[in-house]
């Protein structure tokens, strides 16, 4: 009797917690892809249980996550969720590394920000669109970046001033 009782409090923790990694960007990219074959009612109740665990994670840890933000494979959260604001165009590329407190911010689609693959975002850094970050490029904690960024540079600063050029 304890074993079943165990299953079914384990399933129970499993359905109701509100975030879990492998399950949520598993749900995200199905609701956010317009070709998926996923049947409208399920699509339906990803995006509910996305949007509930947005609103948890928005409520307990200061963190956005809009739903049209397009990701190629889910981001690197070394330190969790912990206040990292991604604007509704926000488009990332692959292998990307968000550390805590960074804002992606883009008002529109003309304002959005394209960042590029295996790019890493220190703490506390701010990206403002419109503007597009390259392949390669590694972003200083606390770093403002208002302009494009070529591919493999590091940026430091709130100028965004080009330490060097990563070969």
């Amino acid at each position: 009797m304890d074993i079943q009782k165990h299953r079914v409090v384990t399933w129970l923790m499993h359905i109701t917690q509100h975030y879990n990694p492998n399950a949520y960007w598993k749900m995200r990219s199905e609701v956010v892809r317009n070709d998926s074959k996923v049947p409208k009612l399920i699509r339906l109740w990803y995006f509910y249980r996305i949007k509930r665990m947005d609103a948890f994670n928005n409520a307990s840890m200061g963190t956005g996550w809009e739903t049209g933000a397009t990701f190629v494979t889910p981001p690197r959260l070394y330190h969790g969720l912990n206040g990292i604001i991604v604007s509704h165009y926000a488009s990332i590329g692959k292998n990307a590394t968000i550390n805590q407190q960074v804002t992606i911010a883009g008002g529109n689609k003309d304002e959005a920000v394209v960042i590029g693959d295996n790019v890493m975002i220190g703490a506390g850094a701010k990206i403002i669109g419109p503007c597009r970050i390259g392949n390669n490029v590694r972003i200083g904690a606390n770093a403002v970046v208002a302009k494009d960024i070529p591919d493999n540079c590091t940026v430091v600063g709130t100028m965004r001033i080009i330490v060097r050029e990563n070969k």
